[in-house]
């Protein structure tokens, strides 16, 4: 089970720091993918960031957020920086496990799903 939380309501130009912690499980493999998608009202769900031996971004994200992990603790974070109200989504951590690369930024690859937290950019 996987449970996402740090979401809110923020400033434009603002940061937040979003967690997603795996209960009954293990991030402990090096080779499993841990990412973050976001679903826009109204929107496909997108991704946003992934972790494995190395880190990917979509564009749109790419020099803001940050996305680490820690096997230790089983969790994955997503720090957000200089948002901007299109980053305004239902974000959502996903682990997959045997995922090549270049699927990393499938859905549909991916096994397991927390809930979604939400964040909203807005003045």
């Amino acid at each position: 089970q996987l449970q996402a939380s740090g979401g809110g309501l923020v400033q434009p130009g603002g940061s937040l720091r979003l967690s997603c912690v795996a209960s009954g499980g293990s991030f402990r493999s090096s080779s499993t993918v841990l990412a973050w998608f976001r679903q826009a009202a109204g929107k496909v769900r997108e991704f946003v960031a992934a972790h494995r031996w190395t880190e990917y971004y979509a564009d749109s994200v790419k020099g803001r957020f940050t996305i680490s992990r820690d096997n230790a603790k089983n969790t994955v974070y997503l720090q957000m920086n200089s948002l901007q109200p299109e980053d305004t989504a239902r974000y959502f951590c996903a682990v997959g496990n045997g995922i090549i690369t270049s699927t990393i930024r499938d859905g549909t690859r991916y096994n397991y799903w927390g809930q979604g937290t939400l964040v909203t950019v807005s003045s």
